[in-house]
């Protein structure tokens, strides 16, 4: 018989995949890893200032989730700096003010490690509503822009001939990512949400025949890489969150071997017939 605590945390890590799958095809199909890892850099400082001003930090990261991603919209267009060198700039300087507030805040007890990597084991059953509602309705607005993000995504030039607002697309679409950020802070940490949208996208992208089948598919891998490494984790004691992301990265590593390679064989011959 399972605890509660391990139940909650299962069925908020199976949220955080279901959402973080999608997601993370159009992450791994537009390049766009670092800004991922720009934006969760960016949810330290979110959570300092959410102590700071004394507000709900799911709030305060989405807040500065999308400042973040305004300002680097903002400096895109000036056009003085080259997009990696921005996202690193923005990345590095969000996280490291993030952490110099938090050390001048004698006052607050903070769990850093838990910030960091993830407290998936302390999920409460209001985290697991944030979780789900905020989950369906990024779902819901990525199958909205779906046609156009990914038009925009092949080639830009031709979805914004074919009236498509490609750059308002990406704007929406990067909101979507601030808001899974925001939610899947607690589950697995600032530094390995980023892993949690590329590495199962990563993984499915060998074996899927199109665009939806491989956001099926990433939903999937994450789903099987959030029970390995609780179960994983619950076995051999071992941290919560980074067990899930090693879980994630050995299902990629199968997917490389032999093994891989006849499952991607089988799904081919079913495809045809």
């Amino acid at each position: 018989m399972l605890d509660d605590f391990f139940v909650r945390a299962l069925i908020a890590g199976l949220g955080v995949a279901l959402v973080a799958g999608p997601l993370g095809c159009f992450v791994v199909w537009r390049r766009m890893a670092y800004f991922g890892d720009t934006l969760s850099h960016a949810a330290l400082l979110g959570v300092a200032l959410a102590f700071l001003l004394e507000v709900d930090i799911t709030l305060a990261v989405f807040a500065v989730a999308i400042l973040i991603s305004l300002a680097l919209l903002g400096l895109q267009r000036a056009g003085t700096l080259s997009s990696d060198v921005l996202l690193g700039l923005l990345s590095h300087s969000a996280l490291a003010l993030g952490l110099v507030a938090l050390a001048f805040m004698s006052w607050v007890r903070i769990d850093l490690l838990g910030l960091l990597f993830g407290d998936i084991l302390a999920v409460s059953k209001g985290d697991l509503a944030i979780i789900y509602g905020g989950g369906a309705a990024i779902l819901a607005c990525l199958v909205f822009i779906w046609r156009p993000l990914f038009a925009a995504t092949v080639n830009d030039e031709l979805a914004k001939a074919e009236g498509m607002h490609p750059q308002r697309t990406t704007l929406i679409f990067m909101l979507l990512m601030a808001v899974t950020i925001a939610i899947a802070m607690k589950v697995v940490g600032v530094l390995l949400i980023t892993a949690m949208l590329i590495i199962p996208a990563a993984t499915a992208r060998r074996f899927a025949s199109g665009p939806e089948i491989m956001a099926l598919l990433s939903a999937l891998i994450g789903v099987m890489a959030v029970v390995g490494g609780l179960f994983g984790s619950l076995h051999w004691d071992t941290p919560s969150g980074p067990s899930i992301v090693v879980a994630a990265l050995l299902l990629f590593v199968i997917s490389l071997s032999p093994l891989g390679r006849m499952i991607e064989a089988g799904l081919k011959r079913t495809h045809k017939v």
